[in-house]
């Protein structure tokens, strides 16, 4: 094989020695992570890199913890009922992380016997694992060179490399693969996302003790502030109705949620995304609104209550359970928003 296409070493890529080095002395502790290797159980690595999605490091830690005291392994994960899984889930968000966690458990038992394979395309085939996280375990759980690109990883290389442009992790991925070592590939990959955690941060980027500062060319043109251009999705704004129904001895109605889109499986108060009545009566408009933004919706809704008595057909999609029980049923944090107001 030719000297110049064969794996390099972190060695013999400046930068990632460089970065390497760096982590050494300031990188994170975080309950997921090791160093020097591959983590010893790549469940936990899973577990982890599924609840960071859409959400803060700072947030995660506690649900993590709490997750794995829950579910300890895959085996407990796949044993358990999806409404234990969303209970110990809940105010986390995007519950179908969740429920794709569940599905991906159970075939893992069935298919592997427990044990995660190590090899992306297996990894691929399995729910809820796109080429992100397939990425993620075979680099923190096994020690592979997988190239893991998230939004820290996307901004440092967008200012190294002094891109202007719209960015995005198509443009930066063949950026990041040339400077991947073919060795210490945990420890890369969790250094790289420190340093735009930690250091090249999205405003008041600490230049300063950047590893990469000599030669970045956003921090040489002080260009940083104004890089990386991302696209933004536009938030559609709705404004929906919430129905809070009472029985005659102070009950509450809740059904659980149907489908299989938002939010399914979840324990809820009624509601629609538009002011649309769920059956024909003299509805009352409460003095409540709650606001919540979903990944694509700006939504409002509007609270409202009737002393008519449902019909049949709408009583059978859920039940009357008394206030006190609601703590024992998975719920959506819009639903917890919805309830602080009414309690």
């Amino acid at each position: 094989m030719p000297t110049s296409s064969r794996p390099r070493t972190a060695a013999e890529i400046p930068e990632a020695q460089q970065l390497l080095e760096w982590y050494a002395r300031e990188g994170r502790e975080l309950p997921w992570r090791v160093r020097g290797a591959a983590h010893p159980d790549p469940y936990a690595v899973w577990v982890s890199e599924i609840m960071l999605q859409q959400t803060t490091v700072k947030t995660v830690c506690g649900y993590f913890q709490r997750w794995m005291e829950r579910f300890p392994d895959v085996k407990s994960l796949a044993a358990a009922s999806l409404e234990d899984v969303l209970l110990v889930w809940q105010g986390l968000g995007y519950y179908t992380r969740a429920k794709k966690m569940h599905q991906c458990a159970r075939k893992i038992v069935e298919e592997y016997g427990g044990i995660f394979p190590a090899e992306r395309e297996k990894l691929l085939k399995l729910p809820g694992i796109g080429p992100y996280t397939a990425s993620s375990l075979c680099a923190f759980g096994f020690d592979l060179p997988e190239t893991v690109v998230d939004g820290n990883v996307i901004r440092v290389l967008a200012r190294y490399y002094g891109i202007a442009g719209e960015v995005d992790r198509s443009v930066i991925t063949p950026l990041a693969e040339k400077l991947t070592p073919a060795d210490a590939g945990a420890d890369y990959a969790s250094a790289i996302m420190d340093l735009g955690a930690t250091v090249c941060t999205p405003f008041q980027a600490q230049c300063t003790i950047c590893p990469l500062q000599q030669k970045c060319i956003a921090c040489q043109k002080d260009l940083t502030e104004k890089i990386p251009l991302l696209k933004k999705n536009q938030k559609k704004k709705k404004t929906g109705a919430v129905f809070v129904l009472y029985s005659p001895d102070g009950k509450i109605f809740i059904r659980k949620r149907p489908g299989k889109g938002l939010l399914s499986g979840l324990r809820e108060l009624p509601w629609e995304q538009e002011e649309t009545f769920p059956f024909e009566a003299q509805w009352e408009k409460l003095p409540h609104k709650v606001r919540h933004v979903f990944t694509h919706i700006d939504l409002e809704l509007n609270f409202y209550t009737t002393c008519t008595v449902p019909p049949e057909n709408f009583l059978k999609t859920g039940q009357f359970i008394s206030p006190e029980q609601l703590s024992g049923f998975p719920l959506s944090t819009l639903m917890r928003k919805v309830l602080k107001k009414l309690f």
